[in-house]
């Protein structure tokens, strides 16, 4: 049995090593257009950023170490050119010597990845603007910095890749501004998560241009729908599409957006031809549509799945839920599962919470917090989405709750989780259980809660107490117009200065003081609201609100 495989990164060679480990006497081809294969996608931006500083760390493979490990046949600068289903051959082109030859398969794997979005407008294919997706755009850009030493970089696009392409910028000694058409950086998080992303980046120099699109490039100026920036470098991180001309030619039925439509088994419409990774459309493991997540882990895993199918072990893929981590300098954002936009856009009712917790012990030195954010489906208490942004151990409390909403767990669950305790490590109620805890309460009626969008609506008319139980020194720093200040360990002495036939809406700097707070305030008869988040994200996010756009003058 013969397998050609179309693409070799990520999926491609995934499926490649993995066919081989299931049939050692099968024919395996590997047709690579560019002149690497198997090589780290997620970690180019830190070659650039000079992180990385070996090129040779980039490849995880080479077409040596196929043909001596595995057995492989791998031919980069080989491009597939056209399919005959029919027929089952490939038309293929060596980009090195422009010969033209046909190769059978039995079977044939398409993993062509998907391409960077280059928007068609003035100077956008001058020779200072880049993209970035794979080792050859990488040494085109880490070479025009080390000629060129631009000074300024604009990035254009505030996903995963244009965030870090502007944290390695930055690293290089680059002035950077990035340029975003939406309200926040990083889509999959909300824009009260992104909050905390933003103020960081600007206290790290970054300039943030939001809600602000580009109209230009034009004599080392990048010209915005408001405004201009002045840019030796443009890297354009607008997303990317599924490269799927190829499948489209030959019959492969593709969704509306181009990518190629498969069943479980990675199968596509034609007998014998399989797809896998950012060229193909999966489902939303949460709400089961269809969706175009391009995600390394996930295309590694349906690599596996293709081959397993090859090779005649029924194997099915579930889902991809989009859990993604990212570091900005010392900062951690990671995310999975539904957003609220996405979680309203599936007609999902949903709950939620925001916890403020520390990474370990907070009597063992290092200790930071981190921001957590949990959304549930109301009817069934079921897990359907996570944010946390903070500092130390932010990874391996999302690990914990991306493997929650894979095995179908209640948000109730995660207060029994029984997890690692040690001072430098945790604490004995980990970040985790006190996003369960608090969901718990919320659910039960223990808690009742309103939120940072609800505070310029409360009722200012002597109608409800709005009360805030922070200390004399927090206050200080400021406070929420019509609040009264009232510190929580005082409050119990202080009761006859609310009416208790009147709601109160209390908050703290994080939510927990005044949860406490709400618990003495109901154990005493009154009607309490707690603020989700606490003082800290309700400034977070209207400060973000009041300024949209933002330029360091001290660090130009």
């Amino acid at each position: 049995m013969k397998t050609i495989i179309i693409g070799g990164v990520a999926g491609g060679a995934s499926a490649a090593a993995r066919l081989r480990r299931l049939d050692e006497t099968a024919e395996i081809v590997i047709l690579e257009r560019g002149e690497y294969v198997s090589f780290a996608n997620c970690g180019l931006p830190y070659y650039i950023g000079g992180a990385i500083t070996n090129r040779d760390h980039l490849t995880l493979q080479t077409p040596e170490s196929f043909r001596s490990r595995f057995r492989i046949d791998v031919r980069v600068c080989n491009e597939a050119v056209k399919i005959d289903p029919e027929a089952k051959t490939v038309t293929v082109k060596n980009l090195r010597t422009g010969e033209t030859y046909e190769e059978s398969y039995d079977n044939l794997i398409l993993s062509p990845g998907a391409e960077p979005v280059r928007p068609k407008m003035e100077g956008a294919e001058s020779d200072y603007v880049f993209t970035l997706r794979n080792i050859p755009d990488t040494l085109k850009i880490k070479g025009y910095l080390d000629t060129a030493k631009p000074k300024s970089a604009v990035v254009i696009g505030g996903g995963y890749i244009g965030v870090e392409m502007a944290e390695n910028l930055a690293e290089a000694g680059l002035d950077v501004s990035v340029v975003e058409l939406s309200d926040h950086l990083i889509a999959s998080l909300d824009f009260d998560m992104a909050a905390d992303v933003h103020r960081y980046l600007k206290q790290k120099g970054i300039a943030l241009y939001l809600q602000n699109g580009v109209t230009a490039i034009r004599d080392h100026t990048v010209v915005l729908q408001r405004g201009e920036i002045p840019a030796d470098l443009v890297i354009l991180s607008v997303g990317v599409r599924p490269e799927t001309a190829l499948a489209k030619a030959c019959g492969i039925h593709l969704n509306p957006r181009g990518s190629i439509v498969v069943d479980s088994g990675m199968r596509t419409n034609l007998p014998h031809i399989y797809a896998v990774g950012d060229a193909v459309e999966v489902r939303d493991f949460i709400t089961n549509a269809p969706a175009f997540i391009p995600l390394a882990g996930p295309a590694n895993k349906q690599g596996r799945i293709a081959a397993d199918n090859i090779a005649g072990y029924d194997s099915v893929y579930t889902g991809t839920q989009g859990s993604s981590v990212l570091k900005l300098f010392d900062m951690t954002v990671a995310t999975t599962g539904l957003n609220e936009k996405s979680a309203k856009s599936a007609g999902i009712a949903y709950d939620k919470t925001y916890t403020y917790s520390g990474s370990h012990a907070s009597y063992y030195p290092g200790a930071s917090n981190m921001s957590i954010k949990v959304l549930w489906e109301k009817a069934t208490l079921r897990l359907i989405g996570a944010q946390i942004v903070g500092f130390d151990g932010v990874d391996k409390r999302m690990d914990v709750l991306a493997a929650a909403i894979r095995f179908g767990a209640k948000v109730t669950d995660l207060a029994g989780l029984e997890l690692c305790y040690a001072p430098p490590f945790g604490s004995a109620k980990d970040p985790v259980n006190m996003a369960g805890f608090v969901a718990e309460n919320v659910i039960s009626g223990k808690l009742k809660q309103f939120f940072w969008h609800d505070v310029e609506n409360l009722p200012r008319d002597g109608s409800a107490t709005l009360l805030d139980v922070r200390t004399s020194t927090e206050v200080a720093r400021g406070m929420i117009d019509g609040f009264l200040h009232i510190p929580l360990d005082s409050l119990r002495e202080n009761l006859h200065r609310l009416p208790k036939d009147k709601p109160v809406y209390v908050h703290c700097h994080s939510g927990l003081r005044s949860y406490i707070a709400c618990r003495i305030l109901a154990g005493n008869g009154y009607d309490c609201y707690n603020l989700a988040g606490g003082w800290r994200l309700y400034e977070s996010v209207t400060h973000e609100r009041t300024v949209p756009e933002y330029i360091c003058t001290e660090c130009r």
